[in-house]
């Protein structure tokens, strides 16, 4: 039996959580206690029906996590019943049990869009594992459901998904500085979703009727960028055969994000710093001035006070852009958000592609919590669209992973490319390939990498040593003093 799971209530009473709700359709009283009592032992709360109009009438009357629907029914049939339930609730995870387990009623049941198909007599294991896995793939669905909901009454966020500490403190800010004029800029590496928080920023303004104009500087050719943002007049260069606006006219008295500011040249720099300080800008080639009303949310994936130092960025345009500063942590920092965007993006695409609703198992959750996403949440997003592309069932199963999650450097493929390896001598693998890694990330600091390890600079030493790896030198000082 699994482990517990207890909830205090306001009095101060413990209340036992359930695993889960279930409702088993069947004709057989036999069959219907059998399962209620497995089920019922592992912590869920169930309830039976004895035919479909009563399963219906259950469904209608409170929610359930998964139903346990008998193919044959009297009066009708499972997938008769099956239908009806898609109509009522398409996301409801229904497993079909005949004992006639012929392909046709598996086909049959799976059009319909059961969840998964079940032969009387089952394997108690195996049913368990399915029903586990279902209820699993429900309850994530409805937390994103849930999280969606909640931040949208609370702060208007429509595409922006996380419960980590670090995203809750994010969106507390973004709803207080939102209603003001002031200048933002975010801060974090590159997929980190600095584009969708500068347009929850604009959406909770009250510029949020008119235009939110998002810019790659990094993108646009340097010699193109001046009049992308400021327009030009007929004539200015060569290809200037009509005066056409720039992007910040267009964003008048609404918001313009400039993405990766810190690739802007100092002339064009000087510009923006001009239209933050008086409103005005003139186009290129032109000799009027044009007033605008624009916020200016900016966001960079380089520290700009480096830039500053190293004479690349302006300090007074840095100074103006430094109002108010959201720093976007990276998903390796947030990794309890992972299974959630990972459920988000999956409805996502099924829904573009028109593939049934799918769940991450235990098995492909494992190597997404562990892998550290360098491409961050739009590296994530990309993985999913892969993995849906690519499912053929219901389970999005390692094997839709790319290798260098599941590959080469897993623990499981550690053990797959050497089967004869020790217990001690796979431990000693991973340990090694743990510390090089750390070590790495470090830029082979020994002194950064224990406070990192939480662990002694002497007891790391030691195990390089006993490890044989091999230290990489850092010019003057290695930090291992």
């Amino acid at each position: 039996m699994p482990e517990a799971t207890f909830i205090r209530d306001t009095t101060g009473h413990d209340e036992f959580a359930s695993a889960g709700s279930v409702l088993i359709i069947d004709d057989e009283a036999a069959i219907r206690e059998s399962l209620q009592t497995l089920l019922e032992f592992e912590g869920y709360s169930v309830e039976a029906a004895n035919d479909g109009e009563e399963g219906l009438a259950r469904i209608a009357e409170r929610p359930f996590d998964l139903v346990l629907l008998d193919f044959a029914l009297p009066e009708r049939n499972g997938v008769e019943i099956l239908r009806e339930i898609r109509e009522r609730d398409s996301e409801l995870p229904v497993i079909m049990i005949t004992a006639y387990g012929t392909v046709e009623n598996a086909v049959n049941a799976m059009q319909a869009g059961a969840t998964n198909f079940i032969q009387k007599p089952w394997d108690n294991e195996k049913l368990l594992a399915d029903v586990r896995t279902a209820v699993g793939r429900r309850r994530a669905e409805e937390e994103v459901v849930q999280l969606k909901r909640a931040l949208k009454q609370r702060y208007n966020f429509e595409q922006i998904i996380g419960k980590s500490e670090s995203m809750l403190r994010i969106f507390d800010l973004v709803a207080q500085v939102a209603p003001s004029r002031s200048t933002v800029l975010l801060q974090g590496e590159s997929g980190t979703g600095k584009e969708l928080i500068a347009k929850a920023i604009h959406m909770n303004s009250p510029r949020k009727d008119r235009a939110f104009v998002p810019v790659n500087t990094g993108s646009v050719p340097a010699d193109l960028l001046e009049s992308t943002l400021f327009g030009h007049v007929k004539g200015a260069f060569t290809s200037a055969v009509l005066s056409k606006k720039g992007l910040f006219e267009v964003a008048d008295r609404g918001t313009i994000f400039l993405d990766e500011i810190g690739t802007m040249s100092l002339e064009t720099q000087a510009k923006i710093l001009r239209v933050l300080q008086d409103k005005k800008f003139m186009h290129l080639g032109g000799v009027n001035e044009i007033q605008v009303d624009v916020r200016i949310i900016a966001a960079t994936n380089v520290d700009l006070k480096q830039q500053v130092k190293e004479g690349k960025f302006r300090e007074d345009l840095f100074y103006r852009l430094n109002v108010i500063i959201i720093d976007l942590p990276p998903l390796r920092q947030r990794k309890n958000d992972i299974p959630l965007l990972a459920e988000h993006f999956i409805s996502k695409f099924a829904r573009e592609n028109d593939k049934p609703a799918l769940h991450v198992t235990p098995e492909a959750l494992r190597p997404l919590m562990d892998y550290d996403w360098p491409g961050n949440v739009r590296e994530l997003e990309n993985v999913m669209e892969r993995a849906v592309v690519l499912a053929t069932g219901t389970s999005l199963t390692p094997d839709l992973l790319p290798e260098n999650l599941t590959g080469h450097g897993s623990r499981f493929a550690l053990m797959e490319h050497r089967p004869d390896a020790s217990l001690f001598e796979i431990i000693e693998e991973l340990e090694r390939r743990v510390i090089s890694d750390m070590l790495e990330k470090c830029s082979w600091n020994q002194t950064e990498a224990a406070d990192r390890f939480r662990i002694p600079l002497s007891t790391l030493n030691q195990k390089i040593k006993r490890l044989n790896i091999e230290i990489k030198k850092r010019g003057k000082e290695n930090g291992s003093n």
